[in-house]
């Protein structure tokens, strides 16, 4: 009793700091979330520009080009497979020690991993031990992104008034597109050197100027204040008995939750990851130049952004599963308009297409970061949430390794001109939002659930 008693009134404590204080706080933990996300999504989506034009020549020389960009990808894909790990290390750091610790770790990692990229030998230069240290960076990188996005929503989410939560967790999901805005335009700006320096030299420094956004991403992270919903807890659940594993109380208290998570997010995440790797390869194949392609996506990277926010404002007022739903639904009927547009040839398809991509999954990507954190204890939360998100973004993953695939299949037994030679792809694309659809139909909606009640991880 006494415990609810000291809770109770380290909320009341909470609720009833000035006005004033608790305005800047709170928009200063959202602008944390925000450009936390933004530099660790530069870093990690930056990789897979760079891995639809540049890697596999520099990493798999000697390779076909068909070969030499599927083992590109595969490398794309090894982040995402690490990703899971993240989770866990950090998510159990942040369910123990506080969800700050974790998130200053993880940028710090993240951060010394981009620029490692940077400066990285080339297989012309060392051979085959070129690829394996891409790939060791690489995991080093999913790791760090793997830990990075539960704590950034959560702070979000747990700073944010109820009828708000959406919105305010949405800042970790809008660092995404956020982040590749910058690592396009920074990759289309050197790629218009001559190929020659490109290859030589060009590719490399948006990998090296990370590093200055990690500076800037650090120093207004030390600024923030801790969760007040975690405090809360820690106050409510202190029995002095050693602690579960935070993975161990998830997956025993919370299967179905860790299930209906990772599958809500599917559809969203194999949008994203095609719009930011294989839709290069796509639209320049069709003959627009790489620079146009480019800049294509970093205008429909701010239309994402924007969608991102308002899909998750709307789902404060009608709720996490409506939106979802709602999203996903007009990312299938969009899927193949958006092939045809993107393999136009055509600047104005292209940037129509990604356009169009970007806005109808933002509508599922909006709602995702507080449907999934508000599905979970605080206790376990960070865990929860952030392994079940890594453990759908494994699927996002390996979508340019598999519409590499599927495109390979489309050209030799299909088509082999026009858009048409895409058309599995689209089904791959459908696919995984029939996912979600399946996924958030059959769970509960949360919106109005109360995440001040906390379980003990004893």
């Amino acid at each position: 009793m006494s415990n609810d008693a000291d809770a109770a009134g380290l909320t009341a404590s909470v609720d009833q700091r000035d006005d004033r204080e608790t305005g800047k706080g709170y928009r200063r933990v959202l602008l944390s979330s925000f450009l936390g996300t933004s530099v660790e999504y530069y870093d990690f989506l930056l990789y897979g520009t760079a891995a639809s034009l540049v890697f596999g020549p520099l990493f798999f020389k000697g390779q076909g080009q068909a070969i030499a960009l599927l083992l590109s990808f595969a490398t794309f894909a090894v982040g995402y497979i690490a990703r899971p790990l993240g989770g866990i290390i950090f998510g159990t750091i942040g369910d123990r020690l506080g969800r700050k610790a974790s998130l200053f770790t993880t940028m710090l990692m993240m951060g010394i991993a981009s620029t490692a990229i940077g400066v990285l030998p080339t297989s012309s230069q060392v051979g085959a031990i070129a690829p394996i240290l891409l790939v060791i960076v690489r995991v080093i990188q999913g790791i760090a992104v793997g830990g990075e996005w539960g704590g950034a929503a959560l702070m979000a989410l747990e700073h944010s008034p109820d009828r708000k939560r959406g919105f305010g967790a949405s800042f970790a999901n809008m660092g995404g597109p956020a982040g590749g805005f910058v690592a396009t335009i920074m990759f289309a700006l050197f790629s218009a050197l001559p190929r020659e320096q490109f290859l030589s030299w060009g590719w490399r420094i948006p990998f090296l100027f990370s590093a200055v956004l990690v500076a800037v991403g650090l120093f207004v992270r030390l600024k923030i204040a801790e969760s007040p919903v975690f405090v809360a807890a820690k106050k409510r659940t202190a029995t002095g008995e050693k602690p579960r594993p935070a993975i161990l109380v998830v997956i025993s208290r919370y299967p179905r939750q860790l299930a209906l998570a990772a599958t809500a997010v599917i559809g969203a995440l194999v949008f994203q990851t095609f719009f930011s790797s294989f839709a290069l390869t796509m639209s320049t194949n069709g003959g627009v130049s790489s620079s146009a392609v480019l800049y294509c996506k970093a205008g429909s990277q701010v239309v994402n952004l924007i969608s991102i926010g308002y899909f998750a404002h709307f789902s404060d007022r009608l709720g996490r599963k409506r939106v979802l739903m709602g999203g996903a639904c007009a990312s299938i009927l969009a899927a193949y308009p958006i092939l045809m547009l993107l393999g136009s040839g055509s600047v104005v398809g292209v940037l129509l297409g990604y356009t169009l991509g970007n806005v109808v999954q933002g509508a599922m990507y909006g709602p995702l970061a507080a449907y999934i954190s508000e599905l979970f204890g605080t206790g376990a939360r960070y865990t929860g949430a952030g392994v079940s998100y890594q453990l759908g973004a494994i699927i996002g993953g390996f979508t340019p390794f598999i519409a590499t695939s599927l495109w390979e299949l489309g050209q030799h037994h299909v088509s082999s001109a026009g858009w048409s030679q895409y058309w599995l792809i689209g089904l791959f694309l459908i696919l995984g939002c029939v996912v979600t659809i399946v996924s958030v139909s059959v769970g509960k909606e949360t919106r109005n659930r109360k995440l001040d009640q906390a379980e003990s991880l004893a």
